[in-house]
């Protein structure tokens, strides 16, 4: 099963429809997904601008449970942001620091090794972004992937962003080839897709002015693909973008997995306004949230995984997310700081046990998974000991 896929879930897919009675103006859309046609820009259209999303949330599920049963995937991680200095000051990001800020920093190789060395012993991937820091070229990150491999070679490498290969490539005179292959031969395994924003230079230039452009985004990614990497993609929604910019967004994802295959995993997420520089930006609403991740299940028919990215949606929405076409709530995230300093309050000490438990009130069955959704594990929630009753204090008399 690839991806941890259901083998004939097409077909199931085909039955469970036909099981529905559904309203006419749904009948054009649930005639596409009974045979497999890719959704088209009317299509999404009318999906963004329906009222009805309880019947888009329905839809949604159908595919996902069709294609993951009760299945809802997590892994177990630690997120380490190392740096936050960036020579970049994208309107809608609260991470970023000058090199000159009082909280600015820049993490040393021995000091990066030494903060992932206290969750070693229980994740099996480490998520690093930051900020595009002046002086760390290829020689930096190949030295400080070559460290985490020699002290961690169970850990996982998913790091990275599009603007980050760009930036690292530029500072080191190569090529975008050269540079994944330099830092895949140094143990990176995968890209986390973020920095996709929109994919729309009009939205761009507002939003990420300086940032690669939306084309440079998907060639970086379809070099990866290429090398035989694979990557996630990502879509920051809510800030300035129109529905048909969204839906552009999605529509070159699409284009460009039905060339490589390489994207495992969609995550949509909505901008967090606090304490950034975006006060014309719209705000996503939780009916907008769920929309968006429901169209997504809907359209990218050809990305096997939809996450509900709870490190940004919070615990309650990613648990309804669930319900409207996700299967992947991501992981522990044992640390992060690039959402919380954006607004995020969902918590970081999340164990298997919690998350478990979040994926379980959804009505799904939590399956713990590797980054790259080759190795799954149903999880059983632990028990917690019995109490031991002690007998009641004799009073003296």
């Amino acid at each position: 099963m690839p991806a941890g896929e259901a083998e004939y879930w097409e077909s199931d897919l085909r039955i469970k429809l036909l099981q529905e009675t559904w309203d006419s103006d749904f009948q054009p859309i649930v005639e596409k997904l009974k045979v497999g046609t890719p959704l088209d820009r009317n299509d999404c259209r009318f999906l963004f601008n329906q009222p009805d999303l309880d019947t888009i949330g329905k839809l949604a599920n159908i595919v996902k449970q069709s294609r993951f049963g009760k299945s809802a995937f997590f892994n177990v991680n630690v997120h380490i942001n190392q740096t936050n200095i960036c020579t970049l000051a994208c309107k809608f990001c609260a991470f970023r620091r000058g090199r000159k800020a009082k909280d600015a920093y820049a993490m040393e190789i021995d000091e990066y090794i030494e903060d992932l060395r206290k969750y070693s012993g229980f994740v099996d991937e480490v998520h690093s972004v930051g900020g595009l820091h002046p002086e760390w070229d290829i020689s930096h990150y190949c030295k400080l992937f070559t460290r985490v491999k020699e002290e961690f070679p169970h850990i996982h490498i998913k790091a990275l962003t599009a603007v980050e290969i760009k930036h690292i490539a530029k500072l080191s005179n190569i090529s975008i080839h050269e540079t994944l292959s330099r830092l895949m031969q140094s143990g990176l395994g995968s890209l986390p897709g973020g920095g996709a924003e929109i994919l729309d230079d009009d939205v761009r230039s507002i939003i990420c002015k300086g940032k690669e452009s939306s084309d440079e985004y998907l060639e970086i990614h379809k070099t990866a693909h290429e090398l035989g990497m694979p990557t996630n993609c990502t879509m920051l929604f809510g800030t300035v973008e129109t529905i048909d910019q969204r839906i552009t967004h999605l529509l070159k994802l699409r284009k460009l997995q039905n060339e490589t295959g390489g994207f495992q995993c969609f995550v949509p997420y909505p901008f967090l306004p606090d304490d950034s520089r975006l006060p014309e930006a719209q705000l996503a609403s939780g009916n907008e949230i769920l929309r968006v991740i429901a169209i997504s299940r809907l359209v990218l028919n050809n990305i096997p995984h939809i996450k509900a990215y709870r490190m940004n949606i919070g615990d309650e929405m990613a648990e309804l997310a669930l319900q409207y076409g996700a299967d992947d709530i991501d992981g522990t995230v044992a640390k992060e700081s690039i959402m919380h300093l954006a607004g995020s309050t969902t918590p970081l000490d999340h164990d298997k046990n919690m998350l478990a438990k979040l994926v379980i009130n959804s009505g799904s069955k939590p399956i713990q998974r590797n980054t790259t959704y080759t190795s799954f594990k149903e999880y059983k929630i632990r028990k917690t000991p019995s109490r031991i009753s002690l007998p009641m204090a004799q009073v003296s008399k």
